[in-house]
């Protein structure tokens, strides 16, 4: 048997895998891994599932890659090799009970975990303050974000305040995106006609990435904003300045920047009332809330989505097709 060909691909194998780690050591030089950098509670306990999961395939994919070069030398075609040679060889209960039970274990850690902390995100982080709201809306190609209780908006960019649970309302009214902030916690989609819910935090000041993380056409990629996090008070003195200084969201204005195209940071120091609602209404009108029961924190912001009352975690909203 000739293993000259194989011998070339195994050393071309080891010089992409020594490529692949030297690219990747460098580039965790340059700059933080942000998936793996969590900043608020809801990424610190996704990280762990990250972890949690890492462990758990590491478990099975080990074992067989290291079982496979074994097989690979203890069977090779070479004179003189004692290798035992069973061709009629059927079963065996005791690998078979390996195979078999070590994933199903795996996926009873794993299915565990991750229903407990899938549950456990759907509500506000533990918090002795009192949650703040911001409505989201993706557009062709930027972000709008409205403030129901300050009544302020932004386009591509948010701040918050810094150890504070803010329940994101989410909605589009172009085509279906995601809303990502990765320090912050994981990915929740943005579709017409659905107002989705995310609850962040930041555990800090800061300033914290944020971007689409769906392709929704041509400008997809300029769909990047920051969230900044700073103490209530400096928070409070930002909305203060922005509705004296910032110029007023129109209805016409909003008409115009639903429009394709891209945006800068923009700031307003007012919106048209129920604008977020008309924008759901308009495309369906369905809100999916995946919230707390009614009197936990964060049941009231003044708008329809959030005064919602039940626990299904959907209310049917006007125009919408029951059926």
């Amino acid at each position: 048997m000739n293993l000259k060909p194989a011998r070339k691909f195994l050393k071309a194998a080891c010089a992409a895998f020594a490529l692949c780690l030297a690219v990747f050591a460098l580039s965790g030089c340059s700059g933080k891994f942000v998936v793996l950098d969590p900043q608020g509670p809801v990424a610190a306990t996704q990280q762990r599932l990250i972890v949690l999961s890492a462990v758990l395939c590491a478990i099975v994919i080990i074992p067989v890659l290291a079982i496979l070069v074994f097989i690979v030398w203890r069977y090779r075609d070479k004179p003189g090799n004692k290798a035992p040679y069973t061709p009629d060889w059927h079963d065996s209960k005791l690998l078979e009970t390996i195979w078999w039970g070590i994933p199903i274990i795996i996926i009873g850690i794993l299915g565990t975990y991750t229903a407990r902390d899938t549950f456990a995100l759907a509500k506000p982080p533990v918090s002795d303050t009192t949650p703040i709201t911001v409505q989201v809306t993706s557009l062709d190609w930027k972000w709008l974000f409205t403030y129901p209780d300050q009544h302020i908006a932004t386009v591509n960019y948010v701040q918050i305040p810094a150890g504070v649970p803010v329940r994101f309302q989410l909605t589009s009214d172009a085509p279906m995106n995601s809303f990502w902030v990765p320090q912050l916690g994981g990915q929740e989609y943005t579709m017409p006609g659905m107002a989705m819910q995310l609850w962040l935090q930041a555990d800090k000041p800061g300033v914290y990435y944020g971007t689409g993380a769906n392709f929704s056409g041509k400008d997809f990629a300029h769909m990047r904003f920051d969230v900044e996090a700073k103490p209530q008070a400096e928070f409070n003195q930002w909305v203060s300045s922005v509705k004296q200084t910032a110029p007023a969201l129109t209805k016409s204005g909003y008409e115009q920047l639903v429009q394709p195209g891209t945006s800068e940071k923009t700031l307003y120091s007012s919106y048209p009332d129920g604008l977020f609602d008309d924008i759901v209404n308009k495309n369906g009108g369905m809100y999916m809330h995946h919230s707390s029961a009614p009197g936990e924190p964060g049941e009231s912001s003044g708008t329809s989505a959030t005064g919602a009352t039940g626990t299904s975690g959907m209310t049917d909203m006007p125009g919408m097709n029951h059926h």
